[in-house]
């Protein structure tokens, strides 16, 4: 079949949108139509060309929901018409980093994905005219109308989750409230301070929110997106700056929080994040991706005193598990996504999408298929 995708040609070019050849689903593979996407901070990213493990051509995209088309031979855990999500962060429940609770990183597929090929080692993506491989991207490629994708990397939602909310637990969203509920696991009554107010940032807030934490700091540079920390459960806020780490301490008495997140890909906020953790126990949990050859600078003393640092991949989710039970969370009103979606674009607006991230307009544009 064709379908219309938008592909990342060359890095530091817009991408194009046109029509290109996808191939049925193979044993083990789903065909999914999407409905939405949401415009994520790693897309732009890859298609700037800081990603070290970038490549191109690729049909870009991974924050994705839609509907199950057809399946390939053996496929028993989705089936056409039902709703899902997209996993980059794939599970497929047998591999040794799936049994064991202390990971979310399955090693099923990755050496493939990272390659931008499916489990087979082809890619189902070609050119119409000429039949040139187009890769796939974090095993998804959502900016298409259709994408093929591992059975292991879709989570099966409840239809009554409107797809074009849902699609944010794919990526942003998950990875936020999984770094506060899975890889900190947060304790009742503690002290929290978010670094980054974006959509990972206010995912983290709203997790610490959930493992009932009695004080939640958000730092960012924006007011606007203060204000949606505040909606999310934050009980104080700071404007970012130089100065930040001294402001955040004199709020939570001198010694530190006893947790922290960074959601922002700076690595100077990150040392900001494992010097705001309190002495003795604080745990610095770094979400965000930093650029091409970035390193973050710590101070052993802050170490040697008691703090601890952690990295926190898709929150700790594992995904197929963990996605529905998020959504279900949400659909039963503990969580209120309506404020982040702030543009709906369409397929051929994606650069846009880029563009509105850059100038930090809202929280995530969302691209709908219907």
């Amino acid at each position: 079949m064709r379908t219309r995708a938008a592909v990342l040609e060359q890095f530091g070019q817009p991408l194009v949108v046109q029509e290109v050849e996808l191939e049925e689903p193979r044993a083990g593979e789903a065909l999914v139509r999407l409905v939405a996407c949401g415009v994520c901070h790693t897309d732009l990213y890859t298609a700037s060309g800081a990603d070290p493990s970038g490549y191109a051509p690729a049909v870009l995209g991974h924050e994705g929901a839609g509907v199950v088309e057809r399946v390939g031979e053996g496929v028993s855990s989705v089936a056409p018409g039902d709703h899902v999500v997209t996993l980059f962060s794939p599970q497929c429940r047998e591999c040794a980093h799936c049994l064991d609770k202390r990971t979310n990183l399955c090693l099923a597929i990755r050496e493939q994905q990272g390659v931008g090929l499916l489990p087979d080692g082809t890619t189902r993506f070609s050119r119409v005219s000429t039949g040139e491989p187009i890769r796939h991207f974090m095993g998804t490629s959502t900016f298409s109308e259709y994408t093929v994708m591992p059975e292991i990397a879709l989570a099966k939602i409840s239809p009554e989750a409107p797809l074009d909310r849902a699609c944010q637990f794919a990526s942003g969203l998950s990875t936020g409230l999984g770094a506060a509920m899975n890889t900190a696991r947060v304790a009742a009554g503690s002290t929290c301070v978010v670094f980054g107010a974006g959509m990972v940032g206010l995912g983290a807030v709203a997790g610490c929110r959930l493992q009932d934490a009695e004080r939640i700091v958000c730092v960012d540079l924006s007011e606007e997106r203060l204000a949606l920390a505040r909606g999310q459960g934050a009980t104080d806020t700071v404007v970012g700056g130089p100065d930040a780490v001294d402001r955040v301490l004199e709020l939570v008495g001198g010694l530190g929080a006893d947790y922290t997140f960074e959601a922002t890909g700076n690595v100077r906020v990150m040392r900001q994040a494992v010097e705001s953790a309190r002495m003795g126990w604080g745990l610095a949990t770094v979400c965000g991706v930093a650029g091409k050859g970035e390193t973050l600078d710590v101070i052993p003393r802050y170490l040697i005193t008691g703090r601890r640092v952690a990295g926190s991949s898709f929150g700790g989710v594992k995904g197929r598990d963990g996605v529905p039970a998020l959504v279900e969370r949400w659909l039963a009103g503990e969580l209120d996504v309506e404020p982040f979606v702030s543009h709906h674009l369409t397929l051929d607006e994606v650069n846009r999408g880029f563009e509105l991230m850059e100038a930090q307009d809202g929280i995530r544009s969302v691209i709908s298929f219907s």
